[in-house]
């Protein structure tokens, strides 16, 4: 049955305010050791007790935070290319397991790096003071490693790649295109600031909106930079049907480049 009208509206948004909850609902209960250990951080007062618990979500996060959240993703990803009817519960487990080894091998690598460089900034910082500088530039590297989060996790599930490509391009994306990045950093921040006026939003929408809204950003991206590469090799290849005309043998060029190579997913 479908509605129209006013009353059509308030169904439409009802739907979406369910999709976004019940996903956002299946990402914390695959992600709960970590928000465990979390929620533990918050409550304890030593500063022995919170340095414990720090280690404890660094070690779980690769093994639960990073599948559930690249699961998350895979849902996401659905309503922003059209198809909002998918079954939420299904396609959440499905790219859980598809998706587990990838993003799990990807959580180790950025716990680690960002683990690495938060103690080098940290020592350069507060120890030498003539060395500064470095501290400064690990501080830089360390934003641009956290930021392409973002797109790591929608590359993972949108191409088919190795996991050392995701990486590198996930880190490259960030570098190459700042603004739309920021935009989706701004947007992040949007829903944890309001988030923390109102924990219960967290619990039911602050995962599956970040998620969203970081998608939406990185496929407008993506379509932008197809769409210039689609260009560029029509481009080409007049080019060498003009030099071909005039009897020129030119080789076809070698085109390498990442976004030409992967494959996109279903």
């Amino acid at each position: 049955m479908e509605f129209k009208g006013a009353m059509g509206g308030i169904y439409r948004i009802t739907e979406w305010i369910t999709r976004f909850a019940y996903s956002n609902i299946l990402w914390m209960l695959c992600s709960s050791p970590f928000f465990f250990f979390l929620v533990t951080k918050m409550l304890v007062t030593g500063a022995n007790e919170s340095l414990q618990m720090n280690w404890a979500m660094g070690i779980v996060a690769p093994f639960t935070l990073f599948p559930a959240t690249a699961a998350l993703f895979a849902v996401v990803r659905k309503w922003v290319m059209g198809d909002t009817d998918v079954k939420i519960f299904s396609m959440f487990f499905r790219s859980y397991k598809e998706n587990y080894k990838q993003s799990m091998i990807g959580g180790v690598f950025y716990v680690l790096l960002l683990v690495i460089m938060l103690v080098d900034y940290t020592v350069y910082m507060t120890q030498f003071s003539n060395l500064q500088i470095i501290g400064i530039v690990m501080l830089i590297l360390l934003i641009v490693l956290f930021v392409s989060l973002f797109n790591f996790f929608s590359m993972i599930v949108h191409y088919h790649m190795g996991i050392l490509q995701i990486l590198k391009n996930a880190v490259l994306i960030t570098i190459i295109r700042p603004l739309r990045v920021i935009t989706t950093v701004l947007g992040s921040a949007v829903v944890l600031f309001v988030g923390s006026k109102y924990p219960a939003l967290i619990f039911f929408f602050g995962g599956s909106l970040i998620a969203f809204w970081t998608f939406f950003n990185f496929y407008a991206t993506f379509t932008k930079m197809q769409e210039q590469a689609e260009r560029i090799k029509q481009k080409e290849l007049e080019e060498q049907e003009a030099a071909a005309l005039e009897g020129d043998s030119q080789d076809e060029p070698d085109d390498d480049s990442w976004n030409k190579e992967a494959v996109k997913k279903d």
